[in-house]
């Protein structure tokens, strides 16, 4: 369902809302309400309390006068706004100040019982059904000499505290419809900052799926929203290009083994033909076996290097003489190297210098680079493998006087299927992953090499390794 999430967020804050609302219409008001019922009671306590300290010793004698109690009460109605009783315990009213005095007239309240107030001195009632509305009734016992005579009673009406109560409690609804208002602005800012962003980082998210690479995510942000689209967009750049350098993978490799392929076919078919005679099948023979060479040169160099890509190149470290290494290597390039009239000169660093690294490995990337030397060296030339320590790290050498590198092309060299064709392109032996996996070696053990050529001059390799500990 689409916005669910902000759906739901609408709905939680509505509710939310409304529960606010409702807390402070009902339990709020209620509290409140409660609270001025129990302060009204307790100041008409005191007032009757007061008076009645002093009426109390002479108010039942049969020579009492009603008059300035009367007059007192009345008085203290006009101010309250309340009705004031006096009620001897059979229920017969003495004063009431709703009317004026008469002690001819007896007026007697129907089930009059103190104890109905239980252990409160207040409540809210009809008053016996003295009135057709609730009053907040405070009643006072009349005592003397320990003995009650009767009571003062006090009536307010009920929606007195209720209208107060509405008065104290406006300007918090005022506040809180307020606040409910100016809460839509947090909501726009999570649409802006929060929905918003994460709509369109949903929406890359389904261009990526559906492959289209190119798609950007536009957030621009610095909180983790933004930085959720940055990694978003910069996982597509490198899926794209893992996507690009995939196509151009595959396109090089079926390239580079469709032309040995073809010409082992087509010399095959020419002799089972006819079209080459029989005495000329060994010179083609030689040709199809140096084709299987080369088509199994590059299917190694393709698995070696998916080995690393697949972060399955482990390496076996130990101790060896690069030394001893160096010299074994060069000798296997001792047939070619006299048919060319090329010699080898080793400057090595004592009898022997002990590194630590991946021997075989080593001695891949000392293979690759030597074949490369001997590859674009002119005739009687010298190639020379040189070995050093410096920074405690050894540092090997090899150099050729071969044709160079053009500038433009150096810092493409380590390209996998890369050849700068144009100036070396005498080799057609060459997969163009070799300095790759040379590259690929040398930085799976953290060290470097670094390449300096001049054209027509000549190019030399240097990288690093780590030494063997001194026992």
């Amino acid at each position: 369902m689409k916005h669910a999430l902000y759906l739901k967020f609408i709905a939680i804050y509505v509710f939310l809302a409304f529960i606010g609302v409702f807390i402070i219409t009902t339990l709020g008001r209620q509290l409140e309400e409660d609270h001025l019922t129990e302060a009204r009671a307790n100041v008409f306590y005191r007032e009757e309390t007061s008076i009645m300290s002093n009426y109390s010793s002479s108010l039942f004698t049969k020579n009492s006068s009603l008059d300035s109690l009367y007059a007192e009460l009345r008085a203290l109605a006009d101010g309250t706004g309340a009705s004031f009783r006096i009620i001897d315990v059979s229920g017969k009213e003495l004063i009431c100040t709703d009317r004026a005095l008469d002690t001819g007239s007896t007026i007697t309240i129907p089930d009059f019982n103190y104890t109905d107030f239980g252990p409160k001195y207040y409540e809210v009632s009809n008053f016996y059904g003295q009135y057709s509305y609730d009053c907040l009734n405070v009643m006072v016992p009349i005592t003397y000499h320990l003995s009650t005579y009767g009571y003062i009673a006090a009536s307010l009406p009920y929606s007195v505290v209720q209208s107060e109560t509405d008065e104290i409690l406006r300007p918090f609804y005022i506040v809180f419809a307020v606040n409910f208002a100016l809460s839509f602005v947090i909501l726009a800012f999570f649409s802006a900052a929060v929905y918003h962003p994460l709509q369109k980082i949903k929406e890359g998210a389904r261009e990526f799926a559906s492959g289209n690479l190119t798609h950007r995510i536009r957030v621009q942000s610095r909180d983790e929203m933004g930085e959720i689209a940055d990694s978003m967009n910069f996982m597509a750049d490198e899926l794209k290009k893992n996507a690009d350098y995939q196509k151009k993978f595959i396109s090089n490799v079926s390239h580079d083994f469709r032309t040995p392929l073809t010409s082992i076919k087509g010399f095959t078919e020419a002799m089972c033909d006819g079209t080459i005679p029989p005495e000329m099948h060994g010179h083609y023979l030689s040709i199809i076996a140096g084709e299987t060479d080369k088509l199994d040169k590059l299917t190694r160099e393709v698995l070696t290097l998916n080995a690393m890509d697949q972060a399955k190149y482990a390496l076996n470290m130990k101790d060896f003489d690069i030394n001893d290494l160096l010299r074994q290597t060069a000798g296997l390039f001792e047939g070619i190297c006299r048919r060319k009239k090329i010699s080898i000169n080793a400057v090595m660093l004592g009898d022997s210098l002990m590194v630590n690294a991946d021997k075989e490995k080593i001695g891949q990337v000392i293979y690759n680079l030597l074949d490369n030397a001997v590859k674009f060296s002119d005739k009687n030339t010298t190639i020379t493998m040189e070995t050093s320590e410096r920074h405690g790290k050894c540092y090997v050498s090899i150099k050729d006087e071969g044709c160079g590198i053009p500038r433009e092309c150096l810092s493409k060299i380590w390209d996998r299927f890369y050849k700068a064709d144009s100036s070396r392109g005498r080799d057609r032996t060459g997969t163009g992953l070799g300095l790759s996996i040379v590259k690929e070696i040398i930085s799976a053990h953290d060290q470097n090499i670094s390449v300096m050529s001049t054209e027509g001059v000549g190019t030399e390799f240097v990288f690093s390794l780590a030494l063997a500990k001194q026992m």
